[in-house]
């Protein structure tokens, strides 16, 4: 019988200058959910590659409350193709991956080893070695150099400086935005995806939930592609959220080694 995976969010805002927003939070691939806006005007639904989707809402002045809910049966699914577009963006610089100024700052036993696979790997636990994970520890302007020169980050810089390393190494990488039972605090979590012999894994240097129940929600080249809240034209204030997400069974163990793919 297939694990399921639910999960609950809910989070509030204050509307200062009416305008659309762009609410990303479903989860890819969900069996069922429902996301509800305590203003019940219209919304305008966008897919985007990579499994991400945002629901567009004409939002008046005023507070409003957002809420969701989602759950999936937990499958091991096919490894996705790295694509021939898939690898000209993802090994580019972009806002928080500036691989291209970080020369510096790699192992330089990262190129001794042989294949994607080992390097990804090392990357992982050289980041995981290096980084402390401090709540609260960093700002929403910093990239991975900022993370690397601090050494401490959350875990949109734990990915960040995972990417910018493995672009570094011409390796096509992404982040991945995802909900991830097991993790604590629960929050929305950020962990990336890379290419190894032709197809995408996801890996997780803060190592705070295993990967194989992590549900994804957006896809991109950093944070600046994946904001579960964006507005388009208005002005908004953040209220605060709950993020919940579970399974019906226990959470396997996730040492690091293994390949795993993110459905």
């Amino acid at each position: 019988m297939a694990v399921r995976a639910t999960v609950d969010v809910e989070f509030a805002i204050r509307v200062t200058g009416p305008g659309p927003a762009a609410i990303s939070i479903a989860a890819a691939h969900a069996d069922t959910e429902e996301l509800t806006v305590s203003w019940h005007g219209n919304s305008r639904p966008v897919e985007f590659e990579h499994g991400t989707r945002a629901e567009i809402f004409d939002l008046p002045a005023g507070e409003h409350r957002v809420t969701y809910h989602a759950e999936r049966a937990l499958t091991e699914p096919e490894p996705e193709p790295v694509t021939l577009a898939d690898a000209a963006v993802f090994t580019r610089p972009s806002r928080y991956c500036p691989s291209d100024r970080v020369a510096g700052l790699v192992p330089p036993e990262l190129f001794e080893l042989n294949g994607a696979a080992e390097q990804v790997g090392a990357v992982v636990r050289h980041v995981h070695r290096r980084l402390s994970y401090v709540v609260g520890s960093s700002r929403s302007t910093d990239d991975a150099l900022d993370t690397l020169l601090a050494g401490e980050g959350v875990c949109r810089d734990f990915a960040h400086v995972c990417i910018t390393l493995c672009r570094f190494l011409d390796i096509p990488a992404r982040y991945v935005g995802v909900y991830a039972p097991g993790l604590a605090p629960m929050d929305f979590h950020a962990v990336f995806e890379a290419a190894v012999e032709g197809h995408w894994y996801v890996f997780d240097a803060t190592r705070l939930a295993p990967r194989q129940t992590m549900l994804r929600i957006s896809t991109g080249r950093d944070a600046a592609d994946t904001a579960f809240l964006a507005t388009l034209g208005g002005d908004l204030d953040f209220l605060g959220s709950t993020v919940f997400a579970t399974t019906d069974a226990a959470l396997p163990v996730d040492d690091g080694s293994a390949l795993v793919v993110l459905g």
